[in-house]
């Protein structure tokens, strides 16, 4: 049965991917009054961890970001879709690199990295970094049950040449490129709620204490690799732009859990700028105290 919904559904996204992205943002703007005014997806939620995380904001002031959010969500649904045909040379016209220099020299100097990043503005179009960076490319997902729709995940992905790696296996198989001496750049987004009795350490997340992911920076001390942040802006619709900030050149020698707290602060300085970019629709603070 998934085989022949993924059969029958695949076609027509490709065919969407066809169109041009003005066409698309049109469609987008459909698809954002069913979701938002029709349908009601994840409203509930949304605004929920909009009045958490802004006790201060009036109603009106939740429900202008809440409605901006759902624009952006929409949008980002069919630049996902647009992936599948997208060329580079458009890709890398729309989202572009602020100091790609950053890279290089850490590859200079014989550094890998881990590039911990968040739900925030668009992190499906970062795949054209594999072409543009000096490193091995890697990304960290969550393999998805259904195989054909894993299989296209991967395929949208990996299209310009980066490799996706099951969360299961990012540790062995980092360890294994460092022991071949190759250098690696590894996209991680590091803002996921952890399950109960799975995690290490709880932090203040938007001033909600909360349990937090640390498994990057146990990755960044354990193959004494360079901790990036990899921040990331809607410079206007359709358009980003990446910057890569360096949280730390000497893991080791920082106390525990300090990398995750200066991911943290970067994650929460974007959210105050323009929070409507961040994803609203996951339940980011169910497990807070």
């Amino acid at each position: 049965m998934q085989r022949i919904a993924f059969y029958t559904i695949y076609p027509i996204l490709w065919l969407i991917s066809l169109l041009p992205l003005p066409i698309l943002y049109v469609l987008s703007d459909v698809v954002f009054v069913l979701l938002y005014y029709i349908i009601g997806y994840r409203k509930k939620v949304v605004k929920d961890n909009l009045r958490l995380v802004f006790p201060d904001k009036s109603a009106k002031e939740i429900n202008h970001i809440a409605k901006k959010f759902f624009c952006h969500l929409c949008d980002m649904m069919f630049e996902t879709i647009k992936s599948l045909t997208i060329s580079q040379k458009e890709l890398n016209r729309r989202f572009r690199y602020t100091n790609l220099e950053v890279l290089e020299d850490l590859h200079k100097r014989g550094n890998s990295a881990l590039l911990m990043s968040g739900h925030y503005a668009s992190w499906e179009w970062s795949g054209n970094l594999a072409q543009l960076s000096p490193f091995k490319a890697f990304a960290v997902y969550k393999k998805i049950k259904n195989p054909y729709l894993d299989s296209l995940v991967k395929r949208i992905r990996e299209r310009f040449g980066g490799t996706l790696v099951p969360n299961s296996l990012i540790a062995r198989t980092l360890y294994r490129k460092f022991k071949e001496g190759e250098k690696t750049l590894t996209l991680i987004l590091s803002d996921q709620s952890p399950k109960p009795g799975s995690y290490k350490e709880r932090q203040l997340f938007m001033g909600i204490d909360v349990p937090v992911f640390t498994g990057t920076e146990e990755l960044t001390k354990m193959l004494d690799f360079t901790a990036l942040y990899f921040n990331i802006e809607k410079v206007k619709r359709g358009y980003y732009e990446a910057t890569f900030i360096v949280i730390t050149e000497q893991p080791k020698e920082l106390p525990d859990y300090e990398i995750t707290r200066k991911f943290l602060d970067q994650i929460e300085r974007q959210i105050k700028e323009a929070p409507e970019f961040y994803l609203w629709s996951h339940k980011r603070w169910k497990h807070r105290l």
